[in-house]
């Protein structure tokens, strides 16, 4: 199993160009279900998520007529398999935006129940409910979530809780459902925006996304879909901390910074320079780390997905801060390896204060999910001494290449195969 290797203490100078956002192409991919034709999306990140979620749309009869250079050529024309399997869907949560879509277009649906990180339940109740609601026959067996309907139809539906998935898996089924759909306290994130943008341009009638409420009018057919994915915030969210971590000064380039509002006010109020262009974002870190806390909170929030790097620096920061996880259960579990490193963090339930130290030492450190492991890499950037990441594979499904890119800042970074 691979590993990365970083000898720590290297300053991060240059400028590192941003990759598709992976949390936006993966409902794309599974939007193409919806459509019969060549689907062509751009800028799509060469990661492990979308690989998977490649060979799934293979497996429900997709052909894939090209994938490289970031571009990739879907014709769904032939799509006749209802079924997920689970060795496909048990390594990746997102795969479970394939229901909606196969229940609209197919009538039937069996996929098996996600996996993924696992940083809490993540239950996908809210999207069978919301299914059963628009009509379609329900099931849990055998680790599979079963699914009929002669016709969707539209519903009102509220969330109970904010949720990516489900509001995209939904807005996805009622795109072909018959009438009107309204869909209360959904999730808000740049990345159903795009969706529900890209479902327009393929003849969908959705309105109010970027809003509490979406509506949709369900319609007969849809286009095929073209598009390219916009840049990846979390990504540019962890170089923007690795800048900061390491007293580096880096440009980023192919961002978007409004969509970094939340982690740019929390950095500069953390003392870290950043000056702020149209598509790119230059991060300076001058001086000493001041303490801040975070709470995470749905878009506009600040992201759960940046807490475990933003915890890095707060590490090393003057002072005590307090980090508090309101969006999943179980996403603390970096905090023994960075105690390894030197940190000083206690926890509380769902709290973590972290009294700052004045440096880390490099460990032997082994990931634990994907932006967990994007904290340990952090961490050993700035740490003192060679640090020895293992199960990188999480990286892997969420960053591209990021050893080259921190290697061409001037980190001294290696993966061991």
């Amino acid at each position: 199993m691979d590993k990365i290797v970083i000898e720590g203490g290297k300053r991060l100078v240059g400028t590192v160009k941003m990759s598709g956002a992976k949390n936006a192409v993966l409902p794309v991919l599974a939007a193409t279900l919806l459509t019969e034709g060549r689907n062509v999306i751009d800028n799509v990140p060469e990661v492990r998520d979308v690989l998977t979620m490649i060979k799934l749309l293979e497996a429900l009869g997709t052909e894939v007529e090209n994938y490289s250079n970031e571009k990739i050529i879907l014709d769904t024309s032939k799509v006749n398999n209802s079924e997920a399997p689970y060795d496909l869907v048990s390594t990746m949560r997102a795969s479970c935006m394939v229901l909606g879509p196969l229940l609209a277009r197919l009538g039937k649906a069996r996929v098996s129940l996600p996996g993924g990180c696992a940083i809490g339940a993540r239950p996908i109740d809210l999207h069978i409910k919301g299914l059963q609601a628009m009509g379609a026959k329900v099931w849990l067996e055998q680790g599979y979530v079963h699914g009929e309907v002669d016709l969707l139809k539209g519903i009102s539906f509220y969330f109970d809780t904010v949720s990516v998935t489900g509001t995209a898996n939904l807005m996805m089924a009622a795109v072909l459902a018959e009438g009107e759909t309204i869909l209360e306290n959904v999730a808000k994130e740049p990345e159903v925006v795009f969706l529900a943008d890209i479902l327009n341009l393929a003849g969908a009638k959705i309105s109010g996304q970027g809003t509490d409420i979406i509506k949709i009018q369900g319609t007969t057919a849809l286009k095929p879909i073209e598009c390219a994915i916009f840049p990846d915030r979390i990504e540019t969210g962890t170089y923007m901390i690795a800048a900061a971590i390491t007293q580096g000064d880096v440009t980023i380039e192919n961002c978007i910074p409004q969509h970094l509002e939340p982690i740019t006010l929390k950095l500069q109020e953390a003392q870290v320079d950043i000056e702020v262009e149209k598509n790119k974002m230059r991060i300076i870190g001058k001086g000493p780390i001041r303490a801040v806390n975070a709470r995470t909170h749905p878009y506009p929030g600040f992201p759960t997905d940046i807490q475990a790097q933003f915890m890095a620096l707060m590490t090393l920061a003057q002072g005590q801060s307090i980090i508090m996880e309101t969006v999943f259960e179980n996403r603390f579990m970096h905090v023994a390896e960075l105690k390894r490193m030197g940190a000083n963090i206690a926890l509380d339930g769902h709290t973590a204060i972290i009294s700052g130290v004045k440096g880390l030492s490099g460990a032997q450190l082994m990931a634990t999910d994907l932006r967990a492991s994007a904290s340990l890499v952090l961490a050993a950037l700035a740490a003192k001494g060679e640090s020895v990441i293992s199960r990188i594979y999480h990286i892997d499904r969420g960053y591209v290449s990021m050893e080259e890119k921190l290697s061409n800042l001037g980190a001294q970074i290696h993966r061991l195969k």
